[in-house]
This record gives C-alpha cells, structure tokens and sequence, in this order.
C-alpha cells in the first residue's frame, strides 16, 4: 500500500508539470495523502495534446502502452489527441547487463543454457530489451529479458489507472457512455498477457503453424526449453525493415511485390485463421534478403471466431460494392450497436463517405485509413460505441495499408481483394459477385435464419433464469384459479384413490401363508376407502356441472 501512494504521489506530480493537477483534484477531492501542484508549463509552452503525450512519456511503460491503445481508439477520442498519441515511443535507455542478467540466470543460467550473451542490446523498450546470444550448440538466438521490477511497476499503475476510471465515471456520468473503467480492464488483460513470455511463445508457435505452407512468410522458431515467463528464446532472423524502401530495393527486390504479400498474409490471418498479428508497426516486420517476410513480437494478438469472420468478409464486400446497407449490417453483427432511430441518418452520412473516397480507385487515391478515421468520426457524433476487438482489427488493417502505400503508391485494393473474396466465398455462404440488389437480400435472408437459434438460444435462457414474465390480466382471474385448485384437489383424491386400490390389491394376491393375521381386513378397509373417495369425486363432479347448467 506505501507502495501505491508514493506511486500515486509521482503520478500526481508529473500531470501537475503538465497542467492536470487541477484534474485530479476534481476527482479526487479532500484527498489528503498527496498534494496537488498548482498549474505549470514546461520550457517550452506546448498544445494540450502534446502536453498529454509527454505527460504519457514521462509517467513510465504502463501510461506509454495505454496511450498507444488509445491511440486506436479514434471512436472515442479526437484527431488532434490520435495523432499526438501516435507518436509515443516505446523506446527508453536500456538496463546495465550486470542487472538484467539475474533474469537471465532465473529462468536459463547462462553456463548451462548459453555459450555467449552480447552485453550490449540490439533494441530496447519499456517492458524488456533484446540480446544476441548463442546457445551451448552454437545455434544463435535473440533471447528477450524482462526489465527487472517491471510487473510490480505495472500492477500497481494498474490499480491507479482503475481508481482514475472509476472516479472519471463517478464525477462525469456523461463518460459512461464509453465505457472508461471497461478500457481500462480490456487494457488490464493485454499489457498482462505482455508481461507473460510464455503466452507470447504460445502465439508465435500458431502463427508459425498457420503459415507453415505458405511460402514466403517467415515466423521465427521459439525454443520453449530455454524459455520462462520472464525470458524469451527465439531464433535469430536479420532484414531490413519492411519502411525501407530503399533498403529491399538494393538487395534487388521488388516493393510492390512485398506490399502485396503482406496485404495477402494479414488478409489470410484475419479472414481465414481468425487470429491475427496485432502489432504490425514497421518494426515488427522485416524483410529478408530472399525477399521473405518476417514478422516479429506476438505481444499482442486478435481474435476473430468463426462465426464472425463472415462478417468481416461482408463487412469488405460493402465497402468494394458501396453498400451501405450490407455495411451497416455488418458493423452490427461485428458488435457495433446501431439505435433504430439513427439508421436513416447514419446510412446517409456513409454514403455520402463512399462516394466522397471512391472505392474503386488505388490505395493512394482511396485510403482506407482516411476512411476508417471518417468513419469512426460519423459513429463518434451519433455517440456509438465500437468494441475493443474491432477496433483492433482496424488498425490492423490501417497499419498494413498505411506500409503498403509507402512501397507501391499504385497497389489497388481492389485489385488485391476482390480474387481473395471470390475465392473464400466459395467457401462460405457469402457471394463476392452477382447484382448488389440479389446480394443485399441474400446476405438479409442469411442473416435472419442464421440469427434464429441465437434468437431462440436467447429467449430460453430467459425463460430458465426467470428473466421473462408473463403477465395476464383478466377480470376473471380469481374463477380461473378456483377452477384450477378444485381441479388439483380432485386430481389428488384420484391419485390416493388408486394407490389404495392397488396397494389393497396387492395384499389380496399374496399367498396364503404369506400374509399376517388381519391383513385381508386391512386390504378390505383400503377398497373401502377408495370406494368412498371416488363416491365424494364423482358427486362433486356432477354437483359442478349442475351449477355451470344453470
């Protein structure tokens, strides 16, 4: 807990540097533990976004990888903050080798594990920094080491950044709409799975899986014997970022070319794996001298399940096609939420958004990113939250087409989408081609029958847990429940009528000498008895429909 406040104490005095003390007096009123610092400037007076990224920078790894999510988020914050947010860099001076190396020694001890570790890091960012080594057989890897004290760090901004949330949802109920304390969790689990190397081996291991026919595409080899939680064993791969034009240029290869297979592969990733590399910035992917693609850091991941990779396929289809209706009904099956009340408007503003780009024309006359980032400000002024995953997969695919202009400024999009949509769609129930009037009403007839068992999986499960009621209402109702307690009690005298005729039954069928004295008596007494309760059943019977008579 000491922890925590001095913690806390530091936060408060970085966003006071930078103007937001004010801020967090607000929320946290009467705080008494810490001092808020009145407003100051830096050296060099700065816009308020800017002030916010450096406040970002200077409040350490946690706050750095929270703004670059955000960064992705531009359904919920401006422009002007996007592109400030765009520009923090994950890179800090590295640790001393004499104090990285005890992680080292934790997981692998170097004696037994490596012939020779370079002392000096080939990159370094906030969470852990990497080395070149060779392993006891002479293989060379690339071994990644977590920066010592780092978990501690971030658990505990974690707690902090959910206090913030909290209180940011308490003071300005307006903020609830999108959802703080819910990106803070979301954030929570991801820079979590960051800090567990094994996760990340697991995920580059499918990846290599799922391009292990695929030529052309490389995935570095993860050796899991040397690897812990907090040390990760690779193989060791060399290339020139896949930014340097110039660079694939001069080992003889061509741009355009590599522009086009990396579209192919994270295309092939989303649409038919459903898992997809989620950090495609260009120091994440290399290209080697044989012109192979190289991707590295499997931090972060996307899902896409099954059932919704359809849509995506859809989702592009509309966008090839300038439906805005197929793309609206893509969006909600992907998770976005549309009100019936803005429908009408929202399909006119995405419209007009698509006859403005024009689809059919090159990636540098039709940018995806431009459209991405107009559509995500029409879903922001009517309010409309889009879910984390999405989000994701759309900076995926802007990150992507963003490195694919720099090395081909003529790389078609729909050039390069339309042969991979006819080919998956003979393998799902979507048609790439056909009249857009007979497409639209098909995909709306899939729809509608494929929603069906979800509908219904939905209704019983509110019939199960008592969700549903049923309320009637009727001038009658005491009659109707007369009749039915008349009924159950004539059902009841039916039923111990029965069991006594044919417990009695049973005692009369025995053998002789198998039966105790008086036991006949009894069997008699037990006709005896049911005789007289059909008697009673039967006069009431008769006596009710008398009176329905009458």
């Amino acid at each position: 807990m000491v922890t925590q406040i001095r913690r806390f104490s530091q936060i408060v005095e970085i966003l006071g540097k930078y103007g937001y003390g004010i801020a967090l007096a607000r929320l946290f009123p009467g705080e008494s533990r810490v001092t808020f610092p009145p407003r100051t400037h830096p050296a060099e007076p700065a816009a308020v976004y800017e002030r916010v990224r450096l406040a970002l920078e200077e409040l350490g790894p946690t706050f750095v990888k929270f703004g670059q999510i955000m960064s992705t988020r531009s359904d919920i914050l401006p422009d002007g903050l996007i592109a400030e947010l765009k520009k923090l860099q994950d890179r800090v001076k590295p640790v001393p080798f004499d104090e990285i190396l005890p992680v080292i020694e934790t997981c692998c001890p170097r004696a037994v594990c490596f012939r020779t570790i370079d002392p000096v890091p080939v990159a370094s960012a906030s969470i852990a920094q990497v080395h070149r080594a060779v392993l006891i057989d002479g293989t060379p890897v690339a071994i990644k080491v977590q920066r010592p004290g780092i978990r501690d760090l971030i658990e505990t901004d974690l707690l902090i950044l959910q206090s913030i949330a909290e209180r940011v949802e308490s003071v300005f109920p307006d903020t609830r709409i999108y959802n703080p304390t819910g990106i803070v969790r979301d954030f929570t689990r991801q820079i979590r799975r960051e800090l567990d190397f094994i996760l990340e081996a697991k995920t580059a291991d499918r990846m290599r899986q799922n391009f292990r026919d695929v030529p052309g595409i490389h995935v570095p080899a993860i050796y899991p014997e040397y690897s812990c939680s907090r040390l990760l064993v690779m193989e060791f791969v060399e290339g020139v970022r896949i930014d340097d034009r110039d660079g694939i240029l001069a080992m003889g290869l061509d741009p355009g070319e590599i522009a086009r297979r990396g579209f192919r592969a994270y295309l092939k990733m989303i649409v038919t794996d459903g898992f997809f590399h989620g950090d495609p910035h260009p120091g994440n992917l290399l290209v080697a001298a044989d012109g192979s693609l190289i991707m590295l850091d499997f931090g972060i991941a996307g899902i896409v399940r099954p059932e919704k990779q359809q849509y995506v396929i859809r989702f592009l289809i509309a966008l090839m096609q300038e439906d805005t209706d197929l793309l609206l009904r893509s969006m909600e099956n992907l998770g976005v939420a549309l009100p019936d009340e803005i429908r009408e408007p929202l399909q006119d503003d995405l419209f007009f958004l698509l006859q403005d780009l024009g689809v059919g024309y090159t990636i540098a006359q039709f940018s995806f990113p431009r459209f991405i980032t107009e559509l995500t400000e029409v879903l922001r002024r009517y309010r409309i939250r889009v879910p984390a995953d999405l989000m994701l997969l759309f900076k995926v695919l802007v990150m992507v087409l963003d490195i694919g202009v720099r090395l081909d400024p003529e790389f078609s999009v729909r050039k390069e989408l339309s042969p991979y949509l006819t080919d998956i769609s003979k393998r799902t129930i979507v048609p790439a081609g056909g009249a857009k009037k007979h497409t639209a009403l098909f995909h709306e007839t899939a729809d509608t029958v494929l929603s069906l068992p979800r509908h219904l999986n939905l209704a019983l499960r509110q019939f199960a847990t008592g969700i549903v009621r049923v309320d009637v209402v009727d001038a009658d109702i005491r009659g109707v429940t007369d009749a039915l307690d008349a009924a159950s009690d004539k059902f009841t005298i039916g039923i111990v009528a029965g069991s006594l005729v044919i417990g009695s039954s049973l005692i009369l069928r025995a053998l002789p000498g198998a039966l105790p004295p008086g036991a006949s008596w009894a069997a008699v007494l037990g006709y005896s008895v049911a005789a007289l309760a059909g008697f009673y059943a039967l006069y009431h019977i008769a006596r009710l429909r008398f009176l329905q008579g009458l």
